[in-house]
């Protein structure tokens, strides 16, 4: 017996794909775009997309609120990005820019940057500010998704 088709949203479109659980997310395709619906890279996004990815996948979203202009920030990209290569595609990582989405990160609460916010069927489960390691923020999503 199979689990139930998981919805991935294309980050490049916003389409609601189904996967069925016999097929490899890490192949797998938009049905609308045609383009791949995991890189291993997070994906940039502004406020319409965070929201269609946190309220439409039925995987675990893990977000990192950052901006340019803040040094930490900045030391944290390229583990965030070697974090996606280790959790994509049992979770979809995206980057939301505080500065260029300053309403989106005003309605999240975002008292300090960077800040990891961790969603699951659209709610959040956990939030961590301050800059990780690739294996730390790993460790910390896997960690709060078994809690």
């Amino acid at each position: 017996m199979s689990g139930p088709d998981s919805q991935i949203v294309c980050i490049a479109c916003g389409a609601v794909n189904r996967l069925p659980p016999a097929r490899d997310p890490a192949a797998a395709r938009c049905g609308k775009c045609r383009k791949a619906l995991f890189s291993g890279q997070p994906a940039e996004v502004d406020g319409r997309m965070f929201q269609r990815q946190i309220g439409r996948s039925s995987i675990p979203v893990l977000v990192d609120v950052w901006a340019p202009w803040c040094g930490p920030c900045r030391m944290m990209a390229p583990e965030f990005a070697r974090a996606a290569a280790l959790l994509e595609p049992a979770m979809r990582l995206i980057k939301l820019n505080s500065e260029a989405e300053p309403q989106a990160a005003a309605a999240l609460g975002i008292r300090g940057i960077p800040t990891l916010l961790l969603y699951r069927g659209g709610r959040e489960i956990a939030r961590q500010s301050g800059a990780m390691d690739a294996a730390s923020i790993a460790g910390w999503a896997q960690a709060r998704l078994r809690g």
